[in-house]
């Protein structure tokens, strides 16, 4: 191997992964093709994605599963299979930079398990929303989901990332009784990991530099996120418990001044760098009933985002990351098109809960 290989290899094959992803990218439904999956039944739902480019999927599991059940699978193994496929075709830093991220995954899993049990759902149902796409292995996933009880999903991630984030806000959930501390701590300490080992100081225009930005942008959507819910919810809690480091909209005392008050907090988005990105969810939040409308504008804004670093450095990780978001929100509207027409909801009503661009 020539001496230049060795150093593309370390430095990260950006072009050659960036234009699989573009194909990848172009494969993705578009908003016309959600508009037609709200006006079919779960069986029309399934026949439709065997046309699609979840057609390896749908015939593997086909024999063992019908309508929404073989929705669900389907898509979860899709997903998995398109950000191995991001790690298989990646080398260098590139690859570390991409394995990083997924691990958000393994957060979105602690988070589904932890909801679960709250919940009281079934063993099936939890297990049908895992996204097997992060670090945690089979096993770990079995644990996670042998736990019969909070306490001990926290006690089957003694040693991993989560352990000090999830064993201080255990002891608010025993408090409160309300899960939103167990879920932030997943977030946070998730993040904090991200984020752990990277430089204060970097060129803006470098791959860790792209990918900081990236996370950073992120972080502040999150925290964003999780203002608003405090500033609705009325409840005597301390924001600045709940704010996740990294961000550069607001540090900690900015959020638990301006929970407070919803006119600054809304004024102070419109004025920092995200205003024009966030303007129309800002009009979206002004008029909602609820935060349910605003978060998933929330969510439209940040793949708009991302889609603009992507736009604006094509050949670095980018685009690689946005196509992750834009991948998961996939996946999350058709889920929920198929559960709501499976539960009798009106194409009107399902469509209040997809993220439309």
């Amino acid at each position: 191997m020539s001496i230049r290989t060795e150093q593309n290899r370390e430095a990260g094959n950006y072009e050659y992964v960036t234009a699989r992803v573009r194909s990848r990218r172009a494969a993705l439904f578009d908003d016309d093709d959600y508009r037609k999956l709200l006006r079919m039944g779960t069986g029309e739902i399934a026949r439709f994605m065997e046309e699609t480019e979840y057609e390896t999927e749908m015939n593997a599991l086909g024999s063992r599963y019908a309508g929404v059940d073989l929705v669900e699978y389907a898509l979860n193994r899709n997903l998995a299979k398109h950000f191995e496929d991001l790690l298989r075709w990646s080398d260098g830093r590139l690859y570390d930079l991409i394995a990083r991220y997924l691990r958000k995954f393994d957060s979105w899993n602690v988070k589904t398990v932890i909801r679960g049990l709250y919940s009281d759902a079934e063993r099936a149902d939890i297990e049908d929303d895992l996204i097997r796409a992060g670090e945690f292995s089979d096993r770990q996933l079995e644990q996670l989901l042998s736990a019969d009880s909070i306490e001990g999903v926290v006690e089957v991630l003694s040693g991993t990332m989560f352990e000090d984030e999830l064993e201080a806000a255990l002891e608010v959930y025993e408090d409160t009784g309300t899960l939103v501390a167990l879920e932030n701590a997943a977030d946070r300490a998730f993040y904090e990991t991200l984020l752990s080992g990277m430089p204060d100081t970097v060129e803006g225009d470098s791959p860790v530099g792209l990918y900081l930005e990236f996370l950073r942008a992120e972080i502040d959507f999150r925290n964003l996120r999780n203002a608003l819910r405090l500033a609705r919810s009325g409840a005597d809690l301390d924001p600045s418990e709940y704010y996740i480091d990294g961000g550069r909209l607001f540090d900690a005392d900015e959020v638990r001044q301006l929970v407070g008050n919803m006119d600054q907090l809304v004024e102070h988005i419109r004025q920092s760098p995200y205003g024009d990105d966030l303007d129309a969810a800002l009009d979206t939040l002004a008029e909602a009933e609820n935060l349910i409308q605003f978060e998933h504008a929330l969510d439209a804004a940040l793949l708009e985002y991302s889609d603009k670093l992507s736009n604006r450095y094509p050949l670095s990780v980018c685009p690689v990351l946005s196509y992750v978001l834009a991948k998961e929100r996939e996946v999350d509207n058709i889920r929920a098109i198929a559960r709501g027409r499976e539960a009798g909801l009106s194409p009107d009503d399902i469509e209040q809960e997809l993220v439309m661009l």
